[in-house]
């Protein structure tokens, strides 16, 4: 479910008018960023439906992040409801106060279910985190005990994508303000896994053109250049892999 009433911004039909009109082969730009840096984050827990507050440093990202998309011309912006996400996203906006924060549950992170807030190596140590991932976005992880079921997760992502990919037209910019591993789901339905987790407030840029086609045109900028990297995730044989 969406929550369409606006939040901080509210939208002034007079300014989008204003707007030039747009080449009908023109993409539709989804802007994807990850939230800031949380206290959860940097104590390496997990967090997916629970919530922590932004760290210094990763208001710094945001306030890097806000900066860098000052003139991008924002049509619409949609975040996650979580607190983290919205208080990114209402940063972002703060240079694009025509353009109302439109929250949707769709763009929720990934249940952990009873491994919420613990300590990331307890439940690394449990479970294959490269194998886990990897069932996520297949569609077919049974979900942890008291979490989310990978293909309730996955069609809830891909019915939120669809519905702002289907409701915004060529040559719109789009905010989207979500988590790591919901973008993440959302660009290996595009086929562009990065190698890395994306950074916190790094921005991702999607193009979709108008025969549906997603063009991944850039990966995880850091507008700070300061983004605290994510270690890779650990395999339950010792080794590592890339993660989420």
């Amino acid at each position: 479910m969406s929550d369409d009433q606006p939040s901080t911004h509210q939208t002034d039909a007079a300014a989008t008018a204003e707007r030039p009109a747009a080449a009908p082969d023109a993409p539709l730009t989804l802007l994807l960023v990850r939230h800031g840096r949380t206290r959860y984050n940097a104590e390496h827990r997990i967090q997916g439906w629970c919530d922590s507050e932004l760290t210094d440093d990763g208001w710094a990202g945001v306030h890097a992040t806000a900066e860098h998309l000052r003139g991008a011309g924002l049509s619409a912006a949609y975040a996650s409801p979580s607190g983290r996400t919205v208080a990114t996203a209402e940063r972002i906006l703060v240079h694009h106060p025509d353009v109302a924060l439109t929250r949707h549950d769709g763009l929720r992170e990934f249940s952990f279910g009873d491994f919420e807030a613990v300590p990331e190596h307890e439940l690394w140590g449990q479970v294959d985190a490269h194998a886990m991932f990897r069932e996520v976005f297949e569609g077919n992880f049974p979900g942890l005990p008291g979490g989310e079921p990978g293909d309730v997760y996955l069609e809830r992502v891909t019915q939120v994508f669809a519905q702002i990919e289907q409701g915004h037209g060529p040559g719109e910019t789009v905010l989207v303000v979500s988590h790591g591993v919901t973008l993440m789901a959302y660009l290996v339905m595009a086929d562009a896994r990065p190698d890395a987790p994306l950074l916190n407030a790094s921005v991702t840029t999607v193009h979709i053109h108008p025969d549906g086609r997603r063009e991944v045109v850039a990966v995880g900028v850091d507008p700070s250049g300061e983004a605290v990297g994510v270690p890779p995730l650990p395999r339950v044989d010792g080794g590592s892999e890339p993660g989420v």
